[in-house]
């Protein structure tokens, strides 16, 4: 039964600041110890000299294909993610057999320009994959992705048979232990995911830790069988993308994830190394049901932040934007 817009039970309440963390500490101190060596032996160093060179989010504003290439180039380039060689698995939203005016897939221009750049960056061998919920065939015509990517090898493919997948355990998972998983996606070098940024009746948002689920055979496991947000975070532990680049040039901001729904045009493109951030950041920009929340308020995000697969606390982070 799909829920009604008002209903936010699927969400935490507020809580209180989060603590400091040890990643918080160790940065903090490893700073500090920098400044002091510094101080020491009489060298001065600049504010800028205490940085990290890149951000930890990128924030590009812009059309879907140059504002995905302008995020990914505030991290440093495909290159510092793809090396000459390497085989890549980009995991997007192309489940439904929907346009990408209704927001319930990835958009194609964004999946065609991060095929691009993992070539240029020297990519043996490029693949998008998907094990949609819709008719596979309508989802690859309807969602634009295969089209758009046919110029570049036609490298989109739809794996829903049990052939394609390895069963394999989930040492750390709290509920979720065991599964079948893409062989593609198990021998790949470079994970990349780039989800839509949409509504979900049962976890309030679904964008990259989500959509870890349509890199397995059975979903549906997770649902009924399991708490779905401890579930994905379980999952999240054995997939963990390189990078995350999140679609949020429209956003189905609800009635997700199968619409038709209000669709608010951000004309946005997310992108970190950390997929926790980049779905934390996309709960900050984007509008929900109506309102605006915080990701403590997304239950698998604050679990997989408290339990240490990335970083929910945005305002923390160094976040860089660009418009193109």
């Amino acid at each position: 039964m799909r829920r009604c817009a008002t209903d936010y039970s699927f969400l935490d309440d507020l809580k209180g600041d989060r603590a400091l963390t040890r990643r918080d500490f160790l940065r903090a101190q490893a700073r500090g110890a920098l400044a002091l060596g510094a101080a020491a032996s009489g060298l001065w160093l600049p504010g800028f000299a205490l940085a990290e060179p890149y951000p930890d989010i990128a924030v590009a504003e812009g059309g879907a294909g140059p504002a995905t290439r302008a995020a990914v180039g505030l991290l440093g380039g495909m290159e510092k993610f793809v090396k000459r060689g390497h085989r890549v698995v980009i995991k997007p939203n192309m489940s439904f057999a929907n346009p990408p005016e209704r927001a319930t897939n990835t958009h194609p221009l964004v999946v065609r320009e991060l095929v691009s750049m993992c070539r240029e960056a020297g990519a043996k061998r490029v693949l998008v994959l998907d094990n949609v919920l819709h008719s596979a065939e309508l989802c690859l015509e309807k969602s634009g992705i295969k089209e758009a990517c046919r110029p570049l090898d036609d490298p989109v493919h739809i794996l829903n048979k049990r052939r394609y997948y390895r069963r394999v355990g989930i040492p750390k998972g709290v509920q979720f232990k065991q599964t079948d998983v893409m062989k593609e996606v198990l021998g790949s070098d470079v994970l990349i995911a780039v989800p839509v940024a949409k509504s979900h009746g049962s976890t309030g948002v679904t964008l990259s830790m989500k959509g870890m689920m349509g890199l397995i055979l059975d979903r549906w496991v997770m649902h009924t069988g399991h708490d779905l947000n401890t579930a994905i975070v379980d999952l999240c532990t054995i997939l963990t993308p390189r990078l995350a680049v999140v679609d949020a040039t429209r956003i189905l901001t609800e009635n997700g994830p199968y619409g038709p729904g209000r669709v608010v045009r951000k004309n946005m493109v997310l992108a970190s190394a950390d997929m926790v951030a980049a779905d934390a950041m996309a709960v900050t920009v984007g509008e929900w049901y109506g309102r605006k929340f915080k990701p403590r308020q997304v239950k698998h995000i604050r679990m997989a932040h408290e339990r240490g697969l990335g970083r929910m606390d945005v305002e923390n982070l160094r976040v860089k934007k660009v418009r193109v």
